[in-house]
């Protein structure tokens, strides 16, 4: 994938997953410091651990400083707009669900690059999407979105986004178009998923 891609879909998942982190560190009723604190982490935590995963350092925002520099101006400047809106649990979702689509795909393309298997290329881009959503709802002492009971389908979302773009990228298409793709169907099932209250079927009581 081309460097300019791979930074604006990065820049993108990391503004998207910023605003998520603020959303849910207003509704917890957090300062500006624990705002910008949550930010930070939602943006730039799946992609870390994948980087950790992967081998790969310095991080990708360590390396790259305006990820993290971007993420808290996107902290601050959506920290003083929230304030004057009415949050509820679905704020969060489109952002949210854009960061998911995003991070999905470029973890996946990290690791494809390393040439890993599919299996690992599908995990990290799990990993990518659905960590830093992970750390947002810890710190906001939540149950993690991704493991709620009653949670609408999530990671699942993530591993349909990332096989698609992988198997589109090995069957030869242009890489552009694979990462929209997969974005696209990725954000596309989680907002289908709530909207329709879609999950994953419970165990059957025998």
């Amino acid at each position: 994938m081309s460097d300019f891609l791979v930074s604006m879909i990065a820049y993108l998942g990391v503004i998207s997953g910023a605003i998520s982190g603020v959303i849910e560190a207003r509704r917890a009723d957090m300062d500006l410091v624990g705002a910008c604190a949550v930010a930070f982490i939602t943006a730039l935590g799946g992609g870390t651990l994948r980087d950790f995963c992967l081998g790969r350092f310095p991080v990708f925002w360590v390396e790259e400083t305006g990820y993290g520099i971007i993420s808290l101006v996107v902290a601050l400047l959506a920290f003083y707009s929230t304030r004057f809106l009415g949050l509820t649990s679905k704020s969060m979702l489109i952002p949210d669900a854009l960061g998911l689509g995003m991070f999905s795909i470029l973890g996946a393309e990290y690791a494809l690059q390393l040439n890993t298997s599919f299996f690992v290329a599908t995990l990290m881009g799990i990993v990518t999407g659905v960590f830093g959503g992970v750390l947002r709802d810890v710190i906001c002492n939540k149950i993690p979105l991704v493991f709620g009971k009653k949670t609408q389908l999530y990671a699942t979302c993530s591993l349909v986004g990332s096989v698609v773009y992988i198997l589109l990228i090995q069957l030869g298409f242009d890489q552009g178009f694979a990462s929209f793709t997969g974005i696209l169907l990725c954000v596309l099932m989680r907002l289908l998923a709530v909207r329709y209250n879609v999950r994953l079927p419970d165990p059957i009581n025998l």
